[in-house]
């Protein structure tokens, strides 16, 4: 089966208005986004995995490099991102915000509130349609962030750090249903995050980034069968690998700015 996208020597430089400088965020990335897998996106702070997710969105322009999309896009956005800070409308209750987007396209009421219905009982929200984000807590405003993206029945959800503002019980409950989530609606998940261990729970494969500019160093399948925790043998060694290969990069970085 081929991939969803394939992602080709994208390159990505920042221009500093103020001082003329160029920033080169992305140094050529390739990488295919394969049929409904898990794929997760480490590196050190500022390498650009940001960067990746919004050119992959079309939030932002590459300097160079194409982005292949395969299969059909008669009915189905190609992409939706979920963010860290929810990005919901705080005027729209949750069913409002969940069907914002089918209502921006035209979708008539029926439809697109029935199909809100539907999402708002997979990430577990039902009784909860009238709230509004203020009235609910972290991991409520992101279940309805996800619900939102789902709306538009994207082929690639986008996910930028989406727990990490969240406490260690809520970031647990919400990766548990993240899985969940991904293998019943059966769409490619693309994942940034900080935590190496998050990645080995979540990922299928840990892409691992350089530091800037932005590059693969490495991508590490994760041979481990769902649901997974990090006590075993298998995770710990694993977990231990990706912390060595990022320090080195971290390590690299700091010698470049004279900080080491």
């Amino acid at each position: 089966m081929p991939p969803v996208l394939r992602v080709r020597d994208i390159s990505k430089v920042w221009r500093i208005e103020r001082t003329g400088e160029e920033v080169m965020a992305l140094g050529g990335i390739s990488i295919d986004f394969e049929q409904g897998e898990f794929l997760a996106i480490v590196g050190p702070s500022g390498c650009g995995k940001s960067t990746l997710l919004q050119i992959v969105a079309g939030l932002e322009e590459p300097t160079g490099g194409t982005i292949e999309v395969t299969g059909s896009q008669d009915t189905q956005k190609l992409t939706g991102m979920v963010f860290q800070e929810y990005a919901l409308f705080p005027w729209r209750t949750v069913l409002e915000n969940i069907v914002f987007g089918p209502e921006a396209r035209g979708v008539p009421r029926t439809q697109r509130e029935a199909q809100a219905q539907m999402l708002i009982d997979l990430v577990h929200l039902r009784g909860f349609e009238h709230r509004y984000p203020h009235e609910l807590s972290g991991g409520m405003r992101q279940r309805v962030a996800l619900a939102r993206a789902l709306a538009n029945d994207p082929r690639v959800l986008l996910f930028d750090e989406p727990l990490a503002s969240l406490d260690a019980q809520t970031r647990k409950v919400l990766q548990t249903e993240l899985v969940r989530i991904w293998q019943e609606t059966k769409r490619t998940f693309v994942y940034i995050t900080h935590a190496l261990d998050e990645a080995i729970l979540l990922g299928d494969r840990v892409v691992l980034f350089t530091a800037r500019p932005g590059r693969i160093k490495e991508i590490v399948l994760v041979p481990l069968p769902r649901p997974r925790s990090i006590t075993g043998r298998r995770e710990a060694e694993l977990l231990e690998y990706l912390s060595e290969r990022i320090r080195e990069e971290v390590e690299r970085s700091l010698k470049a700015e004279g900080l080491t």
